[in-house]
């Protein structure tokens, strides 16, 4: 039986890596974005026009979640999967956030999961599942966290309410949470020694993250295997949100102190 994924921000970052673990999964894919180039780009890379389909558009848009579910029950007919996964990411401090930029965080992050998968649940059958694409930042707030942790964290609520509401009708949903992924959002970012500071030396793995990591853990939900989990938040992090940990360098490093006089 084919089954069918919807990825918001499919077109690079861990969209487009979703989007390679489902279709290699043999699912059917409908990747949204803004972007047509690069959801054109995503099609010719997965490689089979009878399983993959793409939309460009803003997912903030009125009409936006009655499009993208609409070609996807005129291409397949169904819809099992959603991947809310869109986002944009340069985060300011609460003082720093004016209503503008307020907006666009929980509109792109909040509202528009929201009203897709309102859209899409109508459609979905026993076994279908919503999977939001949070933040560690979501988790734990972070500094300068601002509106897009408070976008992120919201979805947490969404995905909590579908998976109590729905799941008795095998509707499960589940949050993703990454750190810090090596995607094009990020990209500059590793050359800020705060930067690096903030997550090289407070995470207890070897590496930082990377898409293939958080992309892995959303096909397991999809998968046979992820099929009695719902309702969770799984940070795809190397323990960074759930530890203390500091680095050998971080606890040896010489501690300056701010003149206060």
């Amino acid at each position: 039986m084919t089954t069918v994924a919807i990825i918001t921000g499919a077109g690079s970052g861990i969209g487009l890596g979703c989007a390679e673990k489902l279709s290699a999964a043999g699912m059917c894919v409908l990747g949204v974005g803004r972007r047509a180039d690069l959801l054109e780009a995503m099609e010719a890379h997965l490689g089979d026009p009878q399983r993959t389909a793409s939309l460009a558009v803003d997912i903030t848009e009125e009409d936006a979640p009655r499009r993208i579910v609409a070609l996807a029950l005129e291409r397949w007919g169904r819809v099992d999967f959603l991947i809310n996964n869109a986002g944009a990411g340069s985060p300011k401090p609460l003082l720093e956030t004016d209503d503008a930029g307020l907006d666009q965080a929980l509109d792109l992050m909040l509202k528009a999961p929201f009203r897709l998968a309102r859209e899409a649940m109508p459609h979905m059958a026993p076994g279908a599942a919503v999977i939001n694409i949070s933040s560690t930042f979501g988790v734990i707030g972070g500094l300068r966290g601002g509106a897009y942790s408070v976008a992120k964290a919201g979805l947490w609520g969404l995905t909590s309410h579908i998976a109590a509401h729905y799941g008795a009708q095998g509707i499960r949903s589940n949050v993703v949470a990454p750190g810090v992924t090596d995607t094009p959002m990020t990209a500059g970012r590793y050359e800020d020694v705060r930067f690096q500071r903030m997550n090289v030396e407070m995470t207890p793995h070897t590496r930082l993250g990377t898409v293939e990591d958080v992309a892995s853990t959303v096909a397991f939900l999809c998968s046979p295997g992820g099929s009695f989990i719902n309702g969770q938040t799984i940070a795809v992090d190397g323990g960074w949100s759930s530890t203390k940990y500091l680095s050998e360098d971080a606890l040896n490093a010489t501690w300056t102190f701010a003149d206060q006089t």
